[in-house]
């Protein structure tokens, strides 16, 4: 078996890279394909076992300690890929989920120690997957809710479907409570937090298609409802500068008749005034808001193409 001196001096000689060398200097004699990716199951499996036990002979932070770390990532990336597909139906990219399971895999083989005699992707594969999880977990919400009950949505997933394999149909909520020691307002939190997880556009269709094929309408339609408080608070908003343009005392007996619902004759005792004298002063101040109203109406379509 060369040495690490005899090796460089074959790099050399062959007029290899300093990736090349650093490349034979890691391995120090292995074989190892140019394609790790490539290569079958059992080769990559038999193949990290002898990479493994090379990578403690070397010191953390080296050139050959990255190469061979890398390589071994590039082996049973395999892992990862069979990991994401558990995932296939999930509304994230495949592509972002294979990359966090990477990140689990060099977590995963930056912990292995072969000592213990288990397979590596026995032990690889959990961290894998918790680490797609724990992505899940942090950045799939479409509302951030607290990770209580992130865990909690999670928690009640998992044991409805135990219960419905068990019993054969799906658990009431005070059947779900008393598998997870929980209230049934707990269980009730963490069924209103699962709405957060993922959102329907408004514009998306609904229900089935009519005889043109069309679909008929869509979430937006179904669930809008007309807000008459908008038009009221339109009209106060409106009506404030120009009751604000009134005489004090207008405004106080406007406040009488609309926000006491005063008489005339009770708001004519307060004011000191006859009864037709208060009636003809609303008449004659409501006139003059309905008429301010119309003309700022009329001047908003004149004011646009400024």
């Amino acid at each position: 078996m060369p040495t690490g001196r005899a090796t460089d001096t074959l790099a050399r000689s062959r007029g290899a890279r300093p990736a090349a060398a650093v490349r034979l200097r890691a391995l120090d004699g292995l074989a190892a394909p140019e394609r790790p990716t490539e290569v079958s199951t059992d080769a990559a499996r038999n193949l990290s076992v002898a990479l493994f036990d090379r990578l403690r002979e070397l010191d953390e932070g080296t050139p050959e300690h990255a190469c061979l770390r890398g390589m071994l990532v590039e082996l049973n990336l395999s892992l990862v890929k069979f990991a994401a597909r558990r995932f296939r139906g999930r509304p994230e990219p495949t592509e972002d989920i294979v990359q966090v399971g990477t990140i689990g895999l060099i977590k995963a083989i930056d912990r292995f120690d072969p000592d213990r005699g288990v397979d590596f992707s026995a032990f690889a594969l959990p961290t894998i997957v918790g680490e797609m999880k724990r992505f899940f977990r942090d950045t799939g919400w479409t509302v951030h809710v607290p990770r209580r009950l992130q865990e909690l949505r999670l928690a009640l997933s998992r044991t409805s479907d135990a219960y419905e394999q068990d019993e054969g149909h799906r658990p009431r909520r005070r059947e779900l409570a008393d598998r997870l020691h929980l209230t049934e307002a707990e269980v009730a939190e963490g069924e209103l937090a699962a709405n957060a997880y993922s959102v329907h556009s408004l514009d998306a269709p609904v229900g089935g298609e009519d005889d043109d094929g069309a679909p008929q309408g869509t979430v937006g339609r179904r669930v809008a409802v007309t807000e008459p408080a908008y038009e009221l608070i339109e009209d106060l908003e409106s009506l404030a500068p120009l009751v604000a343009g009134l005489d004090a005392r207008d405004r106080t007996i406007l406040a009488l008749r609309f926000g006491q619902d005063l008489t005339q004759a009770e708001i004519g005792v307060r004011v000191g005034l006859s009864q037709m004298h208060v009636s003809r002063i609303l008449a004659r101040v409501l006139g003059r808001l309905k008429q301010d109203l119309l003309a700022d109406e009329a001047a908003e379509p004149a004011a646009e193409p400024r």
